[in-house]
């Protein structure tokens, strides 16, 4: 089902949806079929919000998915009181519009996993794994049935390469590099370590999805997030990429609140 077409929502029930990560704050404006308005900005500079949110009409509904800590909640918190409307900060659940959470403690999931989650299941309504590569890379599988299975967390690429960095002491971290099967100098070589390791996460994630679920629907894989271009390329797996999918997900609960009786 495609989510944008799924979404009723008058012109007078505009949805802002906020995707605050741990460095990129991802926002949009839905009027139930499209986005009207979307942006992005570094957690550095997220003061620059002010002002670009001073140009949009007033929402309905505002969401939230904030993994970027409390300091991070009380400005967004803030700035957001500008619209009388109180924002919904959302929490993982037990289920939730059709996907059902097998986490030992459902809440303990990251609010950003569980929107992608239920996105990718909107989407799809079939196993597949969803591969968000952020500040860390997430792998999380979902069966033909829409039970939230795991997954892992990793470093990220900007991460791992940072943390080298951090602990070479004197061994000084090339600027840049380009992938090599069998690189043959150090920056050719810590590029394609980060890029094999990350790559080759998801493609034994994958496996093991498919081998667990061989009865079922061929598996697919969602990526998204800022470093799934770098590792599109060299995957050797079925994927595709989906920019915004937890904004995606944030407007698919935005429709199970706007009509109780589909949701779960």
């Amino acid at each position: 089902m495609n989510i944008s077409q799924a979404i009723e929502l008058n012109s007078s029930s505009l949805l802002l949806a906020i995707d605050s990560g741990n460095t990129i704050l991802k926002w949009g404006l839905h009027d139930g079929r499209q986005w009207q308005a979307r942006g992005s900005v570094s957690q550095s500079e997220r003061i620059s919000l002010q002002q670009a949110w001073s140009a949009l009409p007033v929402p309905a509904h505002i969401l939230v998915s904030n993994v970027a800590g409390s300091q991070t909640a009380d400005e967004l918190a803030a700035w957001l009181a500008r619209w009388p409307i109180q924002p919904e900060w959302i929490r993982s659940r037990a289920s939730q519009c059709g996907v059902i959470n097998r986490y030992t403690n459902p809440e303990q999931l990251g609010c950003d996993r569980w929107a992608a989650l239920i996105a990718a299941w909107h989407k799809l309504q079939r196993a597949c794994l969803v591969v968000d590569v952020g500040t860390a890379m997430t792998v999380d599988a979902l069966s033909s049935t829409g039970e939230f299975l795991g997954g892992i967390i990793v470093p990220g690429p900007d991460t791992m390469k940072q943390t080298l960095a951090e602990r070479a002491g004197a061994f000084a971290i090339p600027v840049s590099g380009n992938f090599q099967d069998f690189p043959v100098n150090t920056g050719n070589a810590l590029f394609s370590g980060i890029i094999q390791a990350l790559t080759g996460a998801v493609e034994r994630m994958y496996n093991q999805l498919c081998d667990s679920r061989q009865k079922e629907m061929a598996t697919e894989v969602i990526m998204t997030g800022g470093g799934a271009a770098l590792l599109s390329p060299h995957m050797r797996i079925p994927h595709r990429i989906v920019d915004n999918l937890v904004l995606e997900g944030l407007v698919v609960m935005a429709r199970a609140q706007a009509r109780p009786q589909a949701a779960d």
